[in-house]
């Protein structure tokens, strides 16, 4: 074997560097007090319209349930953004066959949901229906059939961040970096989790926010398990961390967040 070259050991290192740096989430982003100041924008989905009629089920509360459709709500989450970014609905066009539903469904979510919005001419046409709640309540099978599986969310590379600790310095990036998201009108998708307590490691989509008491950040997220009313995470200045303030079947208290689905590695 030929002796390893100056450029061939620094090499491993130039590898070393960019993934801590893309770890750590340390690209450029304005400080939290400076996001802040911007204009809140307008919700940038309408909850109840633009998300899931259906839920993402409980195991422990459905158990024996024939046709669980359970552990599916990374899937959910993930959607929400792609039906945001790469459909449009037509509800005077002739409907469709729910075969041909469900290839409609499966054409919008291989898509990643990272790339650019597609202009309206160019993007996957749901026929009959003027929502994504509208279609998926009449559609609901083949909805679910043109769904993307879950395996690959369950072994997610980045599923290991629930089990570390993290600064309160990077959870506070988290929180501008997400503000910064929304006022240029993307939707972020949270991987949220209060390990080690087992209670939380689940996903949420943040799509509006508005300033609380003492200043917190109030952030209303769809959440795949509650199609009825949406959610609020709250991030809190002071302590610099992430409250889970009204979630589905969540005890509130502190959790961590993490953005996911924004770039092809995380």
């Amino acid at each position: 074997m030929g002796a390893m070259t100056a450029e061939t050991r620094r090499a491993p290192m130039h590898l070393v560097l960019v993934l801590a740096l893309v770890l750590a989430g340390c690209s450029s982003v304005a400080p939290l007090d400076t996001a802040l100041r911007r204009p809140v924008p307008s919700p940038l989905i309408q909850f109840g319209a633009d998300t899931f009629a259906f839920a993402n089920e409980s195991r422990s509360k459905n158990q024996g349930k024939p046709d669980l459709f359970a552990n599916y709500c990374f899937v959910m989450a993930r959607a929400v953004t792609q039906f945001h970014r790469f459909a449009r609905f037509d509800p005077d066009a002739p409907r469709l066959s729910a075969q041909a539903y469900t290839e409609r469904v499966a054409q919008v979510t291989v898509l990643a949901p990272w790339d650019d919005p597609l202009p309206e001419d160019a993007r996957v046409v749901i026929p009959g229906y003027a929502s994504l709640y509208e279609f998926s309540a009449a559609q609901e099978p083949a909805v679910k059939a043109g769904l993307e599986g879950r395996f690959w969310t369950w072994i997610h590379w980045t599923n290991w961040r629930v089990v570390f600790p993290f600064t309160g310095a990077h959870q506070e990036r988290v929180a501008s970096q997400t503000l910064s998201e929304l006022q240029a009108g993307r939707l972020v998708q949270f991987l949220v989790t209060n390990f080690p307590v087992w209670e939380l490691n689940h996903t949420v989509v943040v799509y509006d926010y508005r300033i609380g008491d003492n200043r917190s950040v109030e952030f209303v997220v769809y959440d795949p398990n509650d199609p009825h009313a949406p959610g609020v995470i709250t991030f809190d200045r002071t302590e610099r961390r992430f409250m889970a303030t009204h979630l589905y079947d969540t005890v509130p208290g502190a959790i961590r967040a993490f953005r996911m689905y924004y770039w092809p590695l995380l």
